[in-house]
């Protein structure tokens, strides 16, 4: 009996959760990529182009101390060659030592370095935000919701890659009931889920960034693919966990059929 109040009060608070997370918030911009789905699977020029918005935009404010430079050449990822990854690792500073006279001091980027944080540390980070902790980005995709409910997102996932998008497109006059909590220095997102009021101004401007491929510039397009490029830096391996998903499938599919086809020609000779 004890077990059954654990287990049913875990559920409730379960429920529960996704209502009051989503308490003022708006729901993410429902958008398509190409790794939804069982069988969906990374754009590496999507990500490769993502790469390039976080470098050129996020990169002044935001870390990535989960993604190192060599993950760019991993399989399923981006696919940029190990002479590439090189060039890009080199053009970031990274902190080392202490040397032989025990001081640290700056190099290049290598290709086993993590991606560095723009900041020494969250204190510096925050006082250069108007006090806000801008946060890493390597998991941003799993840890914000861009739609709630238990059931919703059993079925369509959470939505991080939708919330990252909706975020950066979803600047806009704040309404005049709202307008009036206007709080300053801060503005307002209807998509942001720790409330209306951002300490980031809207980070994205048509042309921004120039991609090497010819793809459009607009801040839809460059919030596409930095969110696209999140998503993967959030789960590297999907590719590989969807492929080893569907092969067992098709295993235990076999499977079934034998034992089945077995069982028939063991009881086929069992008198009634």
């Amino acid at each position: 009996m004890k077990l059954l109040k654990t287990l049913a009060a875990a559920s409730l608070v379960l429920l529960a959760v996704p209502a009051f997370a989503a308490e003022g918030q708006k729901d993410a911009k429902d958008i398509s990529y190409s790794f939804e789905g069982p069988f969906g699977t990374f754009d590496k020029g999507q990500l490769q182009r993502g790469y390039k918005v976080y470098k050129e935009v996020c990169s002044a404010c935001h870390a990535m101390h989960l993604l190192s430079f060599r993950n760019l050449s991993d399989h399923g990822g981006p696919g940029f060659t190990e002479e590439q990854v090189k060039a890009l690792a080199a053009t970031f500073t990274v902190k080392d030592g202490p040397g032989e006279d025990g001081e640290m001091f700056d190099r290049p980027g290598l290709p086993s370095d993590r991606f560095p944080s723009p900041f020494p540390n969250d204190q510096a980070a925050k006082n250069a935000n108007g006090g806000a902790l801008p946060p890493d980005l390597s998991l941003i995709t799993k840890s914000r919701a861009g739609w709630y409910g238990t059931f919703n997102q059993l079925v369509n996932g959470i939505g991080g890659p939708e919330y990252v998008y909706s975020v950066l497109t979803g600047f806009e006059q704040p309404p005049p009931e709202i307008a009036k909590e206007a709080v300053e220095g801060k503005h307002y997102n209807p998509y942001f889920a720790s409330g209306h009021w951002m300490g980031m101004a809207p980070p994205l401007t048509d042309g921004q960034v120039t991609f090497d491929d010819g793809a459009p510039d607009k801040v839809d397009d460059m919030a596409r693919d930095v969110s696209a490029f999140l998503a993967w830096a959030a789960e590297p391996k999907m590719e590989e966990r969807k492929s080893m998903g569907f092969a067992t499938i098709i295993y235990l599919a076999i499977f079934a059929v034998l034992l089945y086809l077995v069982k028939q020609r063991v009881w086929a000779k069992v008198e009634h």
